[in-house]
């Protein structure tokens, strides 16, 4: 993910295509081997651009998954959302990522996410507005 000049910086975590035996990953049908990011993540969500007047705060989202896609769910609200509501969803194949869409209450926002070489951090940034750095807790 790249941070136009005018935007916040963040690390991004190193990339690994996942292999099989490695933890928090399974296996498809197709013996394609993902990453499996079933659980609760600790997520820390900086709003820039033209968003930095909603600010910068911390949540807990849960993500199920079912083979390679998944789904972040809000389980607690927030002002503009309510509870159970989905923050995200995507698709993996064995290189990370494949695609991913925020969702907020303007609609749902294209984005890019690159997935930690443990497994345990994601990023994902739509590049003008949010980023958001998942935690495994």
């Amino acid at each position: 993910i790249q941070a136009k000049a005018a935007q916040p910086t963040s690390s991004t975590p190193p990339v690994q295509t996942v292999e099989k035996g490695t933890k928090k990953t399974i296996t498809l049908p197709n013996g394609e081997v993902i990453w499996d990011l079933n659980g609760e993540w600790d997520v820390y969500l900086e709003n820039y651009g033209p968003w930095s007047q909603f600010g910068n705060y911390r949540v807990v989202y849960k993500v199920t998954q079912h083979g390679s896609s998944f789904v972040v769910i809000r389980p607690t609200g927030t002002p503009w959302m309510p509870p159970g509501s989905e923050a995200m969803r995507g698709e993996l194949d064995k290189s990370g990522i494949k695609k991913v869409q925020l969702i907020t209450p303007i609609g749902t926002l294209d984005a890019k996410g690159q997935i930690g070489e443990d497994g345990n951090k994601m990023i994902i940034d739509d590049g003008e507005k949010t980023r958001a750095t998942y935690t495994r807790k």
